[in-house]
């Protein structure tokens, strides 16, 4: 008896990026993401197809007001990273995204719905990656949750 090969949907990823609003708002509107401070290592693992949510915990890299929502939903739309020139000293890869129209939402009401959160008193812990894998049921929570807002 032969297997049947995956479909396109069995092979979709799902992904959480951890990226300030400020930035998270660039990528919007330049279409694209970034990660690890601009370098391409983890980009490299996303294809085209794969389902992106971006988490925001401050409202700015370092100094920032706390925000803990997700901010912006995509879907991977580049091949591979490419780089651009910011200043001369910081040229950072990016991947293109095509975002939704969606609305901020709290990560607090949904942590009891996340399987990739383990630790509710260490919530907070997963999102110190950046950029990392989840299953395709937390991302429907979150999607869910953006798009009812």
């Amino acid at each position: 008896m032969s297997v049947p090969p995956p479909s396109v949907s069995d092979m979709t990823r799902h992904w959480i990026n951890t990226v300030s609003l400020e930035h998270v708002r660039r990528g919007v509107e330049g279409g694209f993401t970034q990660a690890e401070h601009g370098r391409d290592t983890r980009l490299r693992a996303l294809r085209p197809g794969d389902r992106i949510a971006f988490y925001s915990p401050r409202t700015a890299l370092r100094s920032g007001d706390p925000l803990q929502q997700f901010t912006a939903l995509g879907t991977v739309t580049g091949a591979e990273p490419y780089q651009v020139e910011v200043t001369s000293d910081f040229r950072p890869w990016r991947l293109e995204i095509a975002f939704e129209d969606v609305s901020p939402a709290p990560i607090r009401p949904l942590l009891e719905e996340l399987a990739f959160i383990t630790d509710p008193k260490r919530w907070g812990f997963p999102f110190r990656r950046g950029l990392f894998e989840i299953d395709a049921s937390d991302m429907d929570v979150v999607a869910d949750a953006m798009r009812a807002s």
